[in-house]
């Protein structure tokens, strides 16, 4: 089970009023020669009894303080929290292969990862988080890897419904279904049934995406209403097409923030359009062995980015 704890109402930090840009973490991950230095703060211990701490109604007043610690820590502020934040799982395999596991332990381990990212979400109220499980361009990977991915999500989706439920998240999934099993195509469509009321997450699962692939559709599907009639070729626009991409889905379709693990400094083919103004985080960390403090990283990495959108700041 995801576990997951209620969400908690964050308690905006104060700014800092003197900061020093020129010291890095020492655990700061590869960053391009753009990225600014990050200021992380780590291992402050919470220590000592708090009155009541065993009866319920105190543990909601608990958690509340501890994220208050945290977010003094990070130096988070809940006004910069990004909307929509995108993930590319990398580096199950090279996990699993690292320490002499069946690849399939790798992808296990990930989905551990993934449920203390959408905790952490939760945490922090992100809107949005979208997460690239299956890519239009893995086809190519070996027929009982590609197998006991979609039986792993099956299984996800089964053992994880009563969390959803009870924290309240949408699922949603973009990318080509038609291609996928029977059973995962039902279940998907249940699960997105019985969610889309939802409103404290959504997490969009990318099953079977790609970029280009999300593009061309939308293409299609403007074309047909120019055939149809019901649209001018004049008309076209950024909009028309933004109507059109699979992230028609949700209210924030842009992610704000790009994270990929494992040291690839690349997209993928993933969520071309949506990414152009995105920020871009990097870490070496492969999958699996991205966790809470890897998270808070890039968060403050999000926070201390100036977006100005082709402008002037």
């Amino acid at each position: 089970m995801l576990s997951l704890s209620p969400p908690i109402t964050l308690i905006t930090c104060p700014p800092k009023t003197t900061t020093n840009p020129t010291h890095a973490s020492r655990s700061q991950s590869r960053r391009l020669p753009s990225q600014p230095m990050i200021i992380i703060k780590r291992g402050t211990t919470v220590a000592g009894s708090i009155p009541n701490a065993d009866k319920a109604e105190g543990r909601a007043s608990i958690d509340e303080d501890l994220l208050e610690v945290e977010l003094t820590q990070t130096e988070l502020r809940k006004e910069m929290i990004p909307k929509h934040v995108a993930v590319i799982m990398d580096g199950n395999g090279r996990w699993a292969k690292m320490r002499g596991l069946p690849l399939s332990e790798g992808h296990t381990a990930g989905m551990q990862s993934l449920k203390t990212m959408v905790k952490m979400c939760l945490r922090w109220e992100i809107k949005v988080l979208t997460i690239f499980m299956f890519s239009t361009d893995n086809w190519i990977r070996p027929k009982l890897e590609v197998e006991f991915l979609f039986s792993l999500l099956e299984r996800i989706i089964n053992s994880e419904t009563e969390a959803i439920m009870r924290e309240q998240i949408k699922i949603s999934m973009i990318g080509d279904s038609s291609k996928l099993p029977k059973s995962l195509q039902r279940m998907i469509s249940s699960v997105e049934e019985s969610t889309k009321n939802h409103s404290k997450l959504q997490l969009i699962a990318a099953i079977n995406y790609g970029g280009k692939y999300d593009v061309v559709q939308a293409c299609k599907s403007v074309a047909k209403k120019v055939q149809d009639g019901s649209l001018h070729l004049e008309d076209i626009d950024e909009n028309i097409i933004e109507k059109e991409l699979e992230t028609k889905c949700t209210e924030f379709p842009n992610p704000d923030l790009l994270i990929r693990t494992s040291g690839e400094l690349r997209v993928s083919n993933f969520m071309l359009w949506q990414l152009a103004y995105a920020e871009l985080f990097f870490n070496q960390k492969l999958w699996p062995d991205f966790g809470k403090d890897e998270f808070v990283e890039a968060l403050s990495f999000f926070q201390k980015r100036q977006r100005r959108y082709g402008g002037r700041h």
